[in-house]
């Protein structure tokens, strides 16, 4: 009798643990909207870095350019089975998760390694693609170095927010591992001879020494676990139904062996092609994306900037009463904290952080971050010009009968702006250099444009040399034109 009471009490108990764990299923499936979000909107926004041969980069298309291989045929076959668009957004590695997070983008795809820590903050598919790594070196050095344990008082490179990188820096000994966004500028470091060696995906590492002559690859033989040599595409925590539905693409895919059969010959066609004609003159549409995007941003942002560096400045020198005192207090508040935090950190803070509650564009938060950190340095150039003015151009202002008002409008700004233009002329020239702050987001202004063009040619220095010209035309010509308007305004 006692062990038939036993037997139905541990029934009971299995009965009631499984009901509520069938009810929290439930109430998880009733609030999961992640599947019905993304086919109401029509379109499956994949997040990758197109720095990562043969898993994803740029390449021309009957002309125009795109960003192809395999992640990106991946990528296509979950959006057709989910019968909805996939729209490819590019951006640096190390932002991927964080705009995965902030609801940028839908799921990613990027040579992404399914690791423990990575499971705490993301939910990932099925592995697609199960691979392993090596190290890149210079050819002329390959005999040197055998595997990792090779480069004892060396330094070794890795992208930012890699498996390789965490793991570049726990088994190896005596060895200093540097990170860095773009794969591209760690083989120019290597190349440069900064680098002993770049610790990258096989894949990758094949495509890069099949198309650069000067470079080998050697095994890495770095210990690692299945999760840390596989690639999974990752999606927002909690977003259980659409990883189920995108499971089954992810089976087929595997099933069907379609990346080795399909994918990855089709992304090595397109690296031939890239490699055709590598000279810079080939990708002269590239560039021009490039100086059109940086001087849109510069413009608007000064432009923006001006208004608002105009309104603190008239805020910081309010005096008398409550309300002109706080809003002194606030304008001087403000200045100073936009002063006191780096550009890119604004710059990810509109991006992602304010992409919590509405969801901007990356160029639209490029212009932005810049505009409000253009505005805190002008509304002082515009304070000092204020001040510059004497007080007795005022007081004949006020003898001559015009208001406050038009004191200011017609006597002090004109000449504070006469006073202030060589460091409004400068502010404008160095938001030309600093709006390539905003190709970590994505934004395909000159930098982004150089990094896609040395991905695809697998040539470092020359694009680096053709935007270094370029930005030197564009800021050169914006100092002859300031140049002008500023005599003008000394002869009037």
């Amino acid at each position: 009798m006692k062990k038939k009471l036993l037997f139905m009490l541990a029934l009971v108990v299995t009965l009631l643990v499984g009901w509520g764990a069938t009810s929290t299923t439930t109430a998880q499936a009733a609030t999961d909207n992640s599947l019905a979000r993304v086919q109401k909107k029509g379109t499956l926004v994949m997040g990758t870095s197109p720095d990562y041969p043969p898993y994803e980069f740029q390449a021309t298309v009957h002309g125009k350019s795109k960003i192809v291989g395999m992640d990106v045929a991946v990528g296509q076959k979950i959006a057709k089975g989910l019968g909805v668009k996939l729209v490819v957004k590019s951006m640096s590695f190390d932002s991927l998760l964080v705009a995965l997070q902030t609801g940028k983008v839908d799921m990613v795809i990027s040579g992404m390694n399914p690791t423990p820590a990575r499971k705490k903050n993301v939910d990932f598919t099925h592995l697609y693609y199960q691979g392993g790594y090596s190290i890149v070196v210079n050819k002329s050095e390959k005999g040197l170095y055998k595997d990792k344990d090779s480069f004892k008082g060396k330094t070794i490179g890795a992208q930012t927010g890699s498996t390789m990188y965490n793991e570049s820096k726990k088994q190896t000994t005596d060895t200093k591992v540097k990170g860095m966004t773009s794969v591209s500028d760690l083989i120019l470091a290597l190349q440069s001879h900064k680098l002993a060696g770049v610790a990258m995906e096989k894949p990758s590492a094949q495509a890069y020494v099949a198309n650069n002559k000067q470079l080998a690859m050697i095994p890495s033989h770095f210990n690692l676990s299945a999760s840390d040599t596989s690639a999974a595409v990752a999606f927002k925590k909690g977003s259980t139904l659409l990883v189920t539905a995108a499971n089954k693409s992810v089976d087929q895919i595997r099933k069907q062996d379609l990346v080795n059969k399909d994918y990855l010959p089709a992304a090595g066609k397109y690296l031939k092609t890239n490699t055709v004609n590598t000279s810079m003159w080939h990708y002269w549409k590239a560039f021009l994306t490039g100086v059109k995007y940086t001087l849109i941003i510069t413009v608007c942002s000064v432009f923006f900037g001006f208004i608002l560096g105009v309104l603190l400045s008239l805020a910081r020198m309010a005096k008398g009463g409550v309300i002109k005192t706080a809003l002194r207090w606030l304008a001087t508040a403000y200045v100073e904290f936009i002063r006191g935090t780096p550009m890119m950190v604004q710059v990810m803070f509109v991006y992602f952080g304010l992409g919590l509650i509405v969801n901007l564009p990356a160029l639209t938060s490029g212009i932005i971050a810049i505009s409000l950190n253009s505005g805190a340095y002008i509304a002082e150039y515009i304070r000092g010009g204020i001040n510059s003015v004497d007080d007795g151009q005022t007081e004949a202002a006020r003898s001559l009968g015009l208001t406050n008002t038009a004191t200011l409008r017609y006597v002090v700004l004109p000449q504070a702006l006469k006073n202030i233009w060589p460091s409004l002329g400068n502010e404008f020239i160095t938001l030309i250099k600093d709006s390539s702050i905003v190709s970590i987001i994505g934004v395909s202004e000159l930098i982004f444009q150089s990094n896609i063009v040395r991905s695809d040619t697998y040539r470092g220095v020359a694009p680096i040399a053709v935007i270094m010209v370029l930005y030197f035309i564009m800021t050169f010509t914006a100092s002859r034109i300031l140049n002008y308007f500023e005599r003008r305004m000394q002869h009037d």
